[in-house]
């Protein structure tokens, strides 16, 4: 038996792992249009903070503004999609990044709108 594993060992020693080469200007590309796409989703969070802001003051419920901003965070990556035609290249993570960006963003800019009673 111990000759067995003796083997197993010597053929996982043969099989090393080797990384593979490493791309720079693929890995250049896609985090400068993440980085587009950060961007594009800032504004959209700015936009939805002030058109929730506005809702408010205008007298509208506190469901429509909040309605308002998880409507525009879930339609991110359509938007996205649109503005930036190379967001192929965005995993799922990077999705639920620009998504929870939105989402929060606009949340923040909402309330400190609020809060300051601008109006």
């Amino acid at each position: 038996m111990a000759k067995k594993v003796k083997r197993k060992l010597e053929e996982e020693e043969e099989a090393a792992f080797e990384f593979p080469a490493f791309d720079d200007a693929a890995f250049v590309k896609k985090e400068f249009k993440l980085a587009q796409g950060l961007l594009i989703a800032g504004l959209l969070s700015l936009v939805a903070g002030f058109l929730a802001w506005g809702v408010t003051l205008i007298g509208g419920p506190w469901w429509g503004s909040f309605g308002l901003g998880i409507l525009l965070s879930a339609l991110t990556p359509m938007i996205v999609g649109r503005l930036e035609p190379a967001s192929t290249l965005f995993t799922k993570g990077d999705w639920m990044g620009l998504i929870f960006l939105v989402f929060f963003g606009y949340l923040a800019i909402w309330l400190l709108l609020l809060d300051l009673g601008v109006r």
